[in-house]
């Protein structure tokens, strides 16, 4: 399924994925995807919310976080990263429930994936699947449909911020 901005969504039972292409180098949509989230990242997406976000990030490692500092410096942990593999592939946990509650245990939370396939010297194809929605469990498919939304939404103005010079 195609949408504004370039992205396109697949939707399977348990996951779904989306894809987008930019113009930019491997390297740059990396950079911009992990190192530049507070810049792309849908401020009311976070529960610290607009106003009180102080940090929004990614730690560059396996087994790095990914997290948010709000007010007073309190800091939320939203997954860990499973595979850091600059400028190819990215992959961590999602670590927060349908009702946005935190899951601490990564058995029983949803996984993203992204992919950065270079098409050129200029331009690269970013793959995003975010799978296992079954381990959230009942609510899994009204979480998978919110998502698919809301990564759209995030994947759009991803790829703005992927084209700001």
């Amino acid at each position: 399924m195609a949408g504004p901005a370039g992205v396109r969504q697949d939707v399977g039972r348990y996951s779904l994925r989306s894809s987008l292409l930019v113009p930019s180098s491997a390297e740059q949509a990396f950079a911009v995807f992990t190192g530049a989230l507070a810049d792309w990242w849908v401020r009311e997406y976070t529960w610290s919310g607009p106003a009180a976000l102080a940090e929004l990030g990614i730690e560059p490692r396996a087994g790095g976080m990914l997290y948010e500092i709000g007010p007073y410096g309190f800091r939320s942990d939203w997954g860990r990263v499973l595979t850091w593999d600059p400028p190819r592939r990215l992959v961590f946990t999602w670590q927060i429930g349908p009702d946005r509650v935190p899951v601490p245990d990564p058995a029983r939370a949803s996984e993203v994936e992204v992919l950065f396939l270079p098409e050129g010297s200029e331009r690269t194809r970013v793959e995003v699947e975010h799978r296992h929605f079954d381990r959230h469990g009942e609510a899994a498919e009204g979480y998978r449909q919110a998502l698919t939304a809301g990564w759209h939404e995030l994947l759009a103005r991803y790829l703005a911020s992927a084209t700001q010079p």
